[in-house]
């Protein structure tokens, strides 16, 4: 979708005329509009503009675009406002930046009967919108760095962080330290399982036959600054520290605090060496990169090395600290120092709060929210990123159907749903620290660009969205049909996107007033027809046509699937709901419940939501030891059927009970075994699997408690006992 080729001239400032071979406004019976992110304000006043097949006519042709940079513009200096009319195209922007996304903004109205006359009005909501590359756990060349670039650009994505720097290899030339490309720029294997999990972990010389790897010279760089900046995107780097630093210290170990290679992740904060590298590194990288900040990385230190360390210890006692945290704070603080005296501003992980966050830094909040409120309480500027909604390396349908991933599961109706700036939690003054959003691609598990391309789109138009489109502009109904027509438009780029999920979404309400579980089908793919059963039968074309909430009393077995031409398109959804005996019963824990993972809080496994696919979702309750706990029926009951639900996914560290064992009681101090149900799951199988652990039986009790055995030395995770 090329604009016409443009011919300038000056009038009242910069003003550039494009001709057209144009045409009347047409009058059109109706219009649909897909534009990727939805403008603040639009208005079309019916009938397009049309377009001649010569798309690169001179001025003297009838028609025209006039582009205006008015420094005044009330919409701000990346605002745009686009008038289309019978006599033409008027497209004024706050700065060179306001008209290219003006621009963009008319490729995507191009159609082929024209542009559609009306008046748009728009500008960002967020100055921040940024999307993330690991470029070290996967190396991916500068010509797909540029294509990425080139897709960011049209859909008004404003800045690419570029992780240049980690344990799977360094990826930028370094001057003063030429070891970090000739020596740990490249490793034994590509595959990160392989590698990292393997017993060769270890990095090769360049110019190691076999070895995998690469990084960007500083001619590289170069170009890939100057691309982004003609596409008015900044290129954040980041070089880590002072952990995620394995390659480093095997090229350097005089840097660790073990002084030998493969030994430790962390620098040595107390060798005053490691400080001198850190300022070296940071003054070649701002040569390279004039982005207003530089990322530090602070995320995940270990630690560990530093509470023995004789230099760790001896700067703790000059400076007087009390923990490690502020040894990491100590580095944090001289990179912002030095950072400050080049006229750049530091950025980091959230971990950079830890032990005193340095003056005027900015911090990216990926655990969750809490850091980027934290910061933002504190007058700190913030990028939120949270893991469960900003995470494109995550999941975006069900595993069993997608290329292994490290886990987690963001389809793009739940990154769509994400809001950066919480009012309920932060004040009107400190919502405007928040500066922005940002998307995160971390390439353990990615080795190909087309792989890449695939987790990213068409997760990042959701991402430009949420950064662009007023809150209150946005909803999933609206954006749902425009993303589907973008697909084809992405494939037109020559990109490899995910054409969205056969899948259906399951959303359930429980009604405790009414005793019943309204229950919620909805679909990725537009337009959608989709036919369900409640009795766990295989649904056909013949079957009740989804039309609004099932209602279920008691229990059902809900199967739907997606239906095209008569067709059932991929395989049917399962989802089992029971408005049980147990709900909103008083439940007693004997065992720890672990307060990152509470789901619904105390009464989660009994308030009727079961778990989807991924332990982040808010119904899956996580414990680190056994789960013991004791259901209060609050009379004598007669129990015929109790069941309950764990999942595991071993790459996080998730497993399956050793086994799971029923006791009945009626005055809750003699307990009774009814029985025990094993896992029938191997621990080293590593797809996402579920287990429900089922008693049967003619019972009379009060009293239901339910023990599930921790043998793996990880997490376990359950989302319902069902009582019958």
């Amino acid at each position: 979708m090329l604009l016409p080729k443009q011919s300038c001239k000056k009038v009242k400032g910069i003003v550039i005329s494009c001709s057209f071979l144009l045409l009347s406004c047409a009058p059109k019976e109706s219009l649909r509009v897909n534009l990727i992110p939805k403008p603040a304000y639009m208005e079309f006043s019916g009938g397009y503009l049309k377009v001649g097949s010569n798309q690169q006519t001179s001025k003297g042709e009838s028609g025209s675009l006039t582009a205006v940079i008015d420094s005044e513009l009330a919409s701000g200096p990346e605002g745009y406002e686009l008038v289309v009319t019978k006599q033409g195209i008027t497209l004024r922007g706050g700065s060179e930046a306001g008209l290219f996304y003006g621009q963009q903004t008319l490729s995507q109205l191009l159609t082929p009967d024209g542009i559609p006359c009306g008046v748009i009005k728009d500008s960002p909501r967020f100055k921040y919108r940024g999307l993330h590359l690991d470029v070290s756990r996967h190396f991916f060349p500068k010509e797909e760095v540029m294509k990425l670039l080139d897709a960011m650009s049209y859909y008004k994505l404003n800045t690419l962080h570029l992780h240049l720097t980690d344990a799977g290899g360094w990826r930028v030339q370094i001057d003063k330290y030429p070891k970090l490309t000739t020596d740990v720029a490249f490793r034994t294997e590509s595959d990160w399982r392989k590698w990292w999990d393997g017993h060769d972990r270890k990095y090769l010389p360049e110019g190691t036959p076999g070895a995998y790897g690469g990084y960007y010279t500083k001619d590289d760089i170069r170009k890939l600054v100057a691309y982004a900046a003609a596409r008015h995107i900044t290129i954040l780097p980041e070089i880590e520290f002072p952990g995620h630093s394995e390659e480093v210290l095997v090229a350097y170990p005089e840097l660790s605090c073990s002084g030998k290679p493969y030994q430790n992740g962390d620098f040595c904060i107390g060798n005053e060496q490691s400080i001198a590298f850190m300022n070296d590194v940071l003054d070649e990288i701002i040569e390279l990169f004039p982005s207003e900040y530089i990322h530090i990385g602070g995320d995940e230190a270990g630690k560990q090395a530093w509470k023995t360390c004789p230099k760790c210890q001896a700067l703790m006692k000059r400076e007087g600290m009390q923990s490690v945290d502020e040894l990491q704070s100590y580095m944090i603080h001289q990179a912002e120092e030095h950072l400050l005296s080049k006229g750049r501003r530091l950025i980091g992980w959230d971990e950079i709060l830890e032990g005193g966050l340095a003056p005027e830094a900015t911090v990216m909040s990926w655990r969750g929210e809490e850091g980027g409120i934290k910061a933002a309480r504190m007058g700190h500027d913030v990028v939120m990123t949270p893991g469960n909604y900003m995470y494109f390396d995550f999941y975006q349908a069900d595993p069993k159907t997608q290329p292994y991933a490290i886990g987690g599961y963001t389809p793009i109706k739940k990154v769509y749903s994400y809001n950066p700036a919480p009012s309920d939690s932060l004040t009107d003054g400190e919502i405007q620290h928040i500066m922005g959003v940002q998307a995160n691609t971390w390439t353990e598990y990615i080795q190909t660009p087309e792989h890449l391309e695939y987790m990213m789109f068409p997760r990042a138009l959701a991402l430009a969205e949420i950064g662009w489109t007023p809150q209150e502009a946005r909803s999933w109904k609206d954006f749902k049909p425009r993303m589907n027509a973008h697909i084809p438009v992405l494939q037109q780029m020559g990109l490899h996107p995910f054409t969205l999920s056969d899948e259906l979404e399951v959303t359930m309400h429980v009604d405790t007033l009414k005793k019943q579980i309204e229950v919620m089908l909805d679909a990725e793919k537009y337009p959608e027809e989709i036919h369900y059963t409640t009795d766990g039968t295989i649904p056909t074309s013949l079957s009740a046509l989804y039309e609004g909430a099932i209602i279920v009393k008691d229990s059902a077995y809900i199967k739907a699937a997606l239906f095209k031409e008569g067709q059932l398109q991929g395989s049917p959804t399962e989802k089992k709901v029971d408005y049980h005996r147990g709900i909103n019963k008083p439940i007693h824990y004997n065992s720890k419940l672990y307060k990152g993972y509470m789901a619904g809080g105390m009464n989660a496994l009994l308030d009727g939501y079961r778990g989807g696919l991924t332990y982040l979702d808010g119904r899956w309750q996580g414990y680190l030891n056994d789960l013991d706990c004791v259901v209060d029926m609050e009379e004598m009951t007669d129990i015929h059927k109790v069941s309950i639900r764990f999942m595991q996914l071993t790459g996080p560290g998730v497993f399956q009970p050793g086994q799971v064992e029923l006791f009945i009681s009626g005055d809750g101090n003699n307990f009774t075994s009814c029985g025990i149900v094993p896992t029938t799951l191997s621990n080293t199988n590593p797809d996402l699997l579920f287990q429900e652990y089922t008693f049967n039986g003619d019972w009379k009790a009060r009293y239901i408690q339910v023990k599930a055995t921790e043998v793996n030395n990880g997490f376990i995770f359950a989302d319902e006992i069902v009582i019958w």
